[in-house]
């Protein structure tokens, strides 16, 4: 399953749960990668990510969790 990572609107945002967020629900997606596509976030550009279907309920939960807006694209 593929999401769009939006846009997260947490008061202050936490950098590093965002980054450890992204590396556990993706499918192939390293530590520095991460980082760099949570600067990219917190900028407010979307970021794509291939998610694992293992837990789709559990992620999204996080996901809203950490104040993150997402879009399923497949």
């Amino acid at each position: 399953m593929k999401l769009n990572l939006l846009s997260c609107d947490a008061q202050r945002p936490d950098r590093r749960a965002i980054a450890k967020c992204i590396v556990e629900i993706s499918s192939n997606i390293s530590e520095s990668l991460s980082n760099e596509f949570t600067d990219i976030l917190l900028e407010g550009d979307p970021v794509e990510i291939e998610m694992k279907d293992k837990n789709a309920g559990s992620t999204l939960r996080a996901l809203r969790k950490l104040s993150i807006d997402y879009e399923i694209i497949e």
